[in-house]
């Protein structure tokens, strides 16, 4: 009897407890909204006319040719001349500011 108390108390499941963090909508981004980065097809032209020469261009890659550009806050990536997808850049937080937020 013993035996199956303490069987029967190891596989017991075991309660969890996590922690939510809630971040507003609001603080969740940067200088750039993501509405107004590069969208999917837009051109190369359209894109160097909104945003300037990029920080840093990479040659073409793989077959369809898939060419990355580099600015400050995000990146742009093309298939041939037409955008396939716009990410903006990990901008950590200074600690202070971490704590100020909470």
């Amino acid at each position: 009897m013993y035996r199956l108390a303490l069987l029967i108390a190891l596989l017991a499941p075991v309660t969890l407890h996590a922690e939510t963090l809630a971040i507003p909508v609001g603080s969740q981004g940067s200088d750039i909204d993501a509405r107004n980065l590069p969208k999917l097809g837009e051109s190369k032209r359209s894109v160097l006319e909104r945003f300037g020469l990029a920080d840093e261009e990479h040659k073409p890659v793989g077959q369809p040719p898939i060419t990355r550009w580099d600015y400050r806050d995000f990146s742009v990536y093309f298939e041939y001349d037409h955008v396939i997808d716009s990410v903006r850049h990990h901008q950590p937080r200074s600690p202070d500011t971490a704590k100020e937020q909470q």
